[in-house]
């Protein structure tokens, strides 16, 4: 057994556990180095995601679909920035026939770093969004940090693939002057991989038809949605990529599992449902989930629990204001705000018509959660997401216990 430390560790350390120790100038660097060249050595077909919302759930997918056929490796948990990557990587075994890693980023350069070590050869960007303004100056800056992974494959070679998102507009326009290969998918009738029918059903199901250049098929996935579709349309256009059936694809999401805390559903006594997102969130992931509650069938109550979205820099409170009267467009009845910025969100369901007295603000999660095991009834239907640091789950876990 042994070590890599950096240099300063290593000259300060005794004389005998310097045998076990390797000396490196940055144990970050070569732990990048590390993981770059035993990627290299496997030497197969891999696929990089990235995206402002819906990565790791179309990651999930994408490995799930694939998995039906071949042997895949995919990113665990969240490993995707330029630690847990590395780590990601460095599972490859010679009998891993591909490869599905997810690339996050909250600084210019990063997504094109992390390319380099993970030399991939598809890539998948599903969507950009106000994420990480804390870091950069507008919207487009950060669509030109996601655009760095199409930009390496850009000179990657001439089989590369970029699958991209026909609905967003940025996105869309990453495909202009890229040499390799194209695929798009969305809602519009110019994507390549379109939902052309969408139905919800009750407790979590969604059923899409999607019309591809090669196939029409009907699917069921146990996601509520209509984000949810679309990563579906996004893992369904990687997959065609090695020829999956459309068989193959409905058996993998009939049986998909969603890493923990995304679009998850909790059914508590008397009917009650919990929509428990709050693994993170960001201004268009928070509308998104919006959306899907003021659908959700046969709800007596809409209830949103809605934490304060970190990183969105000066702009904060106005994202966090739209978010609020985006409630009162959907039909939502109670609005409660956690920790921060949510204030603005309480301020501005206000504006939109949500009485006072049903638009509460707490300053922690748990004071939160103990209010909502009093207000939660039979029949609601409560959303419960925002941002990994405000600690939703506490939430969550308190409306559990409450049953």
């Amino acid at each position: 057994m042994g070590a890599v430390v950096e240099e300063s560790f290593f000259t300060s350390a005794p004389p005998e556990w310097r045998p076990a120790l390797i000396p490196v100038a940055d144990t970050r660097s070569a732990l990048q180095s590390l993981a770059r060249q035993v990627r290299r050595q496997w030497d197969k077909r891999l696929v990089a995601v990235t995206g402002s919302a819906g990565k790791s759930t179309t990651k999930e997918m994408i490995a799930a679909i694939l998995g039906r056929r071949f042997r895949v490796l995919r990113s665990p948990g969240n490993l995707n920035n330029d630690y847990g990557l590395p780590l990601a990587l460095l599972g490859l075994l010679p009998e891993h026939e591909v490869a599905v890693m997810e690339l996050a980023m909250s600084a210019p350069g990063e997504i094109a770093r992390l390319s380099r070590i993970a030399e991939p050869s598809v890539g998948v960007v599903t969507n950009v969004a106000p994420a990480h303004l804390q870091f950069f100056d507008s919207v487009e800056a950060i669509a030109l940090a996601k655009r760095e992974l199409i930009d390496y494959l850009a000179t990657a070679g001439p089989d590369t693939i970029a699958v991209l998102n026909e609905d967003d507009e940025r996105v869309r326009g990453f495909a202009v002057g890229f040499p390799g290969r194209v695929i798009t998918f969305g809602f519009s009738p110019k994507a390549d991989f379109r939902a052309t029918e969408i139905r919800w059903a009750q407790h979590s199901e969604s059923f899409v038809r999607i019309t591809t250049p090669d196939w029409k098929s009907e699917f069921t996935l146990p996601l509520p949605g209509r984000q949810n579709v679309q990563n579906v349309l996004a893992a369904a256009a990687v997959s065609s990529i090695w020829r999956i059936s459309p068989d193959e694809v409905r058996e993998a999401l009939e049986n998909f599992q969603n890493l923990h805390q995304r679009s998850e559903i909790i059914t508590l006594p008397g009917g009650v449902m919990i929509i428990n997102d709050c693994y993170n969130s960001n201004p268009l992931a928070m509308e998104r989930m919006l959306e899907t509650l003021a659908s959700w069938p046969d709800a007596r109550r809409r209830l949103v629990v809605a934490g304060e979205m970190l990183e969105l820099g000066s702009t904060s409170p106005e994202w966090h204001r739209s978010i609020g009267r985006r409630c009162g467009q959907c039909g939502v009845e109670w609005v409660i705000g956690v920790q921060g910025d949510a204030r603005f969100i309480v301020e501005g369901a206000v504006e939109a018509g949500i009485p006072s007295s049903q638009s509460l603000f707490f300053a922690d999660a748990r004071s939160a959660g103990e209010f909502c095991r009093t207000l939660i009834g039979p029949g609601d239907v409560m959303l419960v997401k925002g941002s990994r640091g405000v600690h939703l789950e506490t939430v969550t876990e308190l409306l559990k216990s409450k049953s």
